[in-house]
């Protein structure tokens, strides 16, 4: 039999297995919107390092236009602990929705 905690969840087995991508990417989108009150579109790019800790690009809305291809995007390198808590972020580049990378 399984050692569950009060809700039926088993206790260890949470604590030892590693966060999913799917769920450190949700967990990255929610605390960034939150911090920055501000829309998160999309992550382009999410990797885990050797210590466990997640590092993540995160596109953000940051001022809606109409045309909506003019309106301001924002990519943010954004890291995350091995349990998902938010480290720190940085916004890297500004960019218009509708303009191609030259890079």
């Amino acid at each position: 039999m399984t050692d569950t905690s009060h809700n039926g969840t088993p206790k260890e087995a949470e604590r030892e297995r590693p966060l999913s991508a799917a769920r450190v990417i949700r967990a990255a989108m929610e605390q960034l919107s939150e911090l920055l009150r501000l829309p998160v579109e999309s992550v382009s790019s999410c990797e885990r390092a050797e210590d466990g800790a997640w590092q993540l690009s995160v596109e953000v809305l940051e001022l809606s236009r109409i045309p909506d291809t003019t309106s301001l995007l924002a990519s943010y390198d954004v890291e995350l602990d091995a349990e998902g808590a938010l480290l720190g972020y940085r916004r890297t580049r500004r960019y218009e929705r509708g303009r191609a990378d030259r890079r």
